[in-house]
């Protein structure tokens, strides 16, 4: 039997927003599947699953991405994490699980081209963001009327950022969590001002976060900020 790939989405963090399309599809998979950075780390996607499906008896496996600093050692652990995908799937289907939606930002999206070009089916289920979350517990619009939108992630040494900022009306940037001053800075060369930006952090967690923006408070990983030029944040 050759099973099929599912890269579920599971939304940011509060299991109601799973969606009914998600939870069947765990619910019928033979096997859970989730990333992880270190082995036997505890999974954020898992604990939001085994808050609306009940996972007892099924089969979950870990797929291991260990980062490294050496782009060698990363090619090889990906590599491993393929095979072990496509050995599941060998034994059916396979839901992996991935935070917010599959399609932004997620190694599933890598692992889903791989594993299609080796034969198998995949198929890819939308799920609810954080910063659509966050969007919606800040009671913020993220666009409104003719407006543009860009959403990129904070990296060092990467002008995306800077160019998102001069160029859109609101702007999405995400995995901020510990590059907050480096944004600071951009955004006084460009002359927008902090109150008009917002924070979200852990949204929809229970250690969750929403305010203004200050560079110089300490955020948790599942960082991002939108900045709106008009106002209204």
């Amino acid at each position: 039997m050759v099973g099929k790939l599912y890269g579920v989405s599971v939304g940011p963090g509060d299991p109601e927003l799973i969606t009914i399309k998600a939870k069947k599809c765990i619910e019928s998979s033979n096997i859970i599947a989730y990333p992880a950075r270190q082995k036997g780390e505890e999974s954020t996607a898992l604990n939001i699953v085994k808050g609306a499906v009940d996972i007892s008896g099924k089969r979950v496996e870990e797929i291991l991405f260990e980062m490294s600093p050496d782009p060698s050692v990363r090619k090889s652990n990906y590599q491993d994490a393929i095979k072990k995908v496509a050995s599941l799937l060998d034994k059916g289907d396979v839901a992996m699980i991935n935070l917010g939606d599959a399609t932004v930002f997620s190694t599933y999206m890598h692992i889903s081209i791989d594993i299609s070009e080796m034969g198998y089916e995949t198929e890819t289920i939308p799920g609810v963001t954080s910063f659509c979350t966050g969007a919606a517990e800040a009671k913020v619009p993220l666009v409104m009327d003719n407006e543009g939108l860009a959403i990129v992630p904070m990296a060092k040494e990467n002008d995306k950022v800077f160019k998102a900022l001069r160029d859109f009306d609101n702007i999405v940037v995400m995995k901020a969590y510990n590059s907050m001053r480096a944004l600071a800075s951009m955004m006084d060369e460009l002359s927008i001002p902090y109150d008009n930006a917002i924070v979200v952090s852990n949204v929809s967690m229970s250690d969750q976060y929403i305010g203004k923006f200050d560079p110089d408070r300490k955020y948790g990983y599942f960082t991002t900020v939108m900045i709106k030029k008009n106002g209204g944040a």
